[in-house]
């Protein structure tokens, strides 16, 4: 219990250095990870079970040859493409957002340190400590929440177009 009550207290600290954008950057980075497991667990689980049913409906299906098998051939893909692609857009707009608050947080940080100079003339060197901090920790945030969520929105989208072609292939064509 002794290194929860430690690891509270150094998290406390950290969010009390950065100011408050980072408690944006903090709600944000969760919200996206939220997003990144629900796709996750989505294509363990329900997309499975949609693939099915895509595959089985199109080959209970006598005619699929005509111009008109060709087209519910394409809305069956589009419809496994869509559901795949869900979350897909709002995950990559997360991760872009990420390093803008934290280049607010650098912007707040900085008029802090401004603030130090206007009222010590530069001679107060740990308030613009402080101030440097919390310009340069929301900034440090975001880039690595912006760099974790981009290597998996990556590997989510690559899946996505990976997994339609699939389903595209197992719709043959008679």
């Amino acid at each position: 219990m002794m290194w929860f009550t430690e690891a509270y207290e150094a998290i406390r600290d950290f969010m009390e250095l950065g100011g408050d954008v980072l408690w944006a950057i903090l709600v944000l980075t969760f919200f996206m990870w939220m997003m990144i497991l629900e796709r996750f667990m989505y294509f363990r689980t329900a997309h499975k079970q949609l693939t099915g049913q895509i595959v089985a409906s199109w080959d209970a299906r006598a005619d699929t040859t005509s111009w008109y098998a060709h087209r519910i051939r394409d809305a069956l893909i589009s419809q496994v493409h869509e559901s795949l692609n869900t979350s897909v857009p709002l995950i990559k707009t997360l991760v872009a957002v990420c390093p803008l608050l934290g280049l607010l947080g650098t912007v707040t940080g900085m008029i802090s340190v401004f603030d130090v100079m206007s009222f010590s003339g530069g001679g107060n060197a740990r308030g613009m400590a402080a101030g440097v901090s919390k310009a340069t920790l929301p900034t440090m945030a975001g880039m690595v929440a912006a760099l974790s969520g981009l290597f998996f929105s990556n590997m989510i989208e690559r899946y996505v177009y990976q997994e339609t072609d699939r389903v595209a292939d197992s719709l043959v064509r008679h």
